[in-house]
């Protein structure tokens, strides 16, 4: 157990918790999410991938088995877990070349970690280049037997998982060349809920289907696994209580649509309240995505599902979108409940500010600070195990900002241009939202992703979990541009003989050296 003095994450047991052993294939195969064919890299041989399901308190041990083929796409993977902490296993993180290096073809490799008391919504996808474009997606959601808000809702399983998503039928390592020849940031086919869409022109494929029963309250887990846009999210004629962002529960607040930025997740409860009937469920991807002038294929407004209430004919709905109409949540109203120690970090100066301006001198490919993101040859986690522990120790150290223990961290980040930004192993209290003046120190949202739009996005978190973690664009292009930093927290403490050290499987100090051995052509 860490020492509670120093007041870094621990790792306390629950008397619920197991070991959860999972299975996850990575193959290539052809797959028609909205019936255009394509190779596409599957978890297990599905689109989405299959969703994990545990309780508070569980571990995993994902044993990973590379089996990718095509040679279209990345050969080589990673997966990261997102949203969850990895204390002490930043190993398991997932990002190529900042935690690991890439997992070979015909390699097994094992993620394992502790959930460590996190519950909510998180997911997982390739972290090596724009890869996960591809496919390598998918739900991941932790159950709290005992949540706090759990009398909100009848009906939490898997019926009620819903992931959003953008589908390209280029595969990502063409649509990335395009983008870095032409600069325009690629522009989905079609969007897709629960894996199932339709594009202009398209095959007629059935919507996903939501069956629910009049009279029970369903939270409704959505994941936005999106590589681009961000989705506004509604039921027609239905209401919309938001009850957690990011895996973080906050206060009840009822609005008719939501914008999900790629890589957020929310709960939401709805009640099936309504005369029995089909109704829309909808989620038109927005934000820069260009719309049918610049991909006659794409209609956002053909990203739906149906919620069928029992009793109600097999037939597509003609319901109207009413929930455009309506309220649409603010995150600035989002407060955490009690147990989660709203405000923890207080009105106080933080010990480290940082101040990260975004350019584009150099389209399409992005600077912060006027350094462009490029992943280094040796991962930053390798590095501080190696011994790197100031700002020059490191390569490139220009990329690489060093935070100490138990240090307030603030962020602030000016700019347009809807970037969701994203922050591993941690999650922050957004204290000042875009476009707003005001400062929340007192009850501020608390999530891993938030988008910049306009101001002076400003958020705090408290460095409590040695490792290395990536702080970036979760639009997966722009990532691949150079919209990136990463931060080197508390090196030291991530050595062996330290009560934080980091578990460093052999399968793990295997990667280096086995990807670095492959021909290019299988990296």
């Amino acid at each position: 157990m860490f020492p509670v003095a120093l007041g870094l994450i621990s790792l306390l047991p629950f008397a619920f918790a197991e070991l959860r052993n999972f299975e996850l294939n990575i193959v290539s195969t052809p797959l028609a999410p909205d019936g255009f064919e394509r190779q596409v890299i599957a978890p297990n041989g599905t689109y989405p991938g299959p969703t994990f399901m545990v309780n508070k308190g569980d571990s995993v041990d994902i044993a990973m088995n590379n089996l990718l083929v095509d040679p279209t796409m990345r050969r080589s993977t990673s997966i990261h877990w997102h949203g969850f902490f990895q204390a002490r296993t930043s190993y398991a993180d997932g990002p190529a070349f900042v935690n690991q290096c890439p997992i070979p073809p015909n390699t097994t490799f094992h993620y394992a970690f502790d959930t460590a008391g996190q519950t909510g919504n998180y997911w997982y996808h390739s972290h090596l280049s724009t890869q996960y474009c591809d496919g390598l997606r998918g739900a991941f959601a932790v159950y709290d037997p005992e949540d706090p808000l759990g009398d909100l809702y009848d009906v939490d399983d898997e019926t009620t998982i819903i992931t959003l998503s953008d589908w390209y039928h280029v595969v990502a390592p063409d649509a990335q060349a395009d983008f870095f020849q032409s600069g325009t940031v690629p522009i989905p086919d079609s969007g897709l809920i629960n894996g199932v869409g339709r594009y202009v022109g398209g095959p007629e494929v059935p919507f996903a289907v939501i069956n629910v029963e009049q009279g029970k309250r369903y939270r409704f887990r959505v994941f936005a696994l999106s590589c681009r846009p961000f989705f506004t999210w509604s039921i027609d004629n239905h209401n919309l209580t938001v009850m957690e962002l990011d895996g973080v529960e906050h206060d009840p607040v009822t609005v008719q649509n939501v914008d999900i930025y790629a890589a957020q997740r929310f709960s939401a409860v709805v009640e099936a309240n309504q005369p029995v009937d089909n109704y829309w469920m909808r989620a038109p991807p927005t934000g820069g995505v260009g719309g049918a002038a610049g991909n006659p294929n794409f209609n956002p407004n053909l990203t739906l599902a149906i919620v069928r209430y029992a009793g109600a004919p097999d037939a597509e709905p003609t319901s109207n979108n009413t929930g455009i109409l309506g309220t649409k949540l603010d995150d600035a109203n989002m407060h955490p409940i009690a147990s989660e120690d709203p405000g923890k970090l207080g009105s106080g100066p933080p010990d480290i500010f940082f101040e990260l301006n975004i350019a584009q001198p150099n389209p399409p490919f992005f600077d912060i600070n006027n350094i462009s993101y490029i992943s280094p040859t040796l991962p930053l986690l390798l590095q501080i195990l190696s011994g790197a522990a100031q700002p020059l120790d490191f390569l490139p150290s220009n990329q690489v900002l060093l935070i100490t223990p138990n240090a307030t961290i603030e962020v602030s980040i000016p700019g347009t241009g809807a970037h969701p930004f994203h922050l591993h192993g941690h999650n922050f209290d957004v204290i000042r939202q875009p476009n707003s003046n005001v400062t929340n120190f007192v009850n501020p949202p608390r999530r891993d992703v938030t988008p910049i739009n306009g101001g002076n996005t400003t958020f705090r978190f408290k460095a409590d979990n040695p490792g290395a973690w990536f702080l970036h664009c979760h639009i997966d292009w722009h990532l691949e541009a150079g919209l990136a930093v990463v931060f080197a927290e508390s090196p030291s403490l991530n050595l062996e003989g330290t009560p934080f050290s980091q578990t460093t499987p052999k399968d793990w100090e295997d990667l280096c050296p086995d990807y670095n051995a492959l021909a290019p052509e299988l990296q």
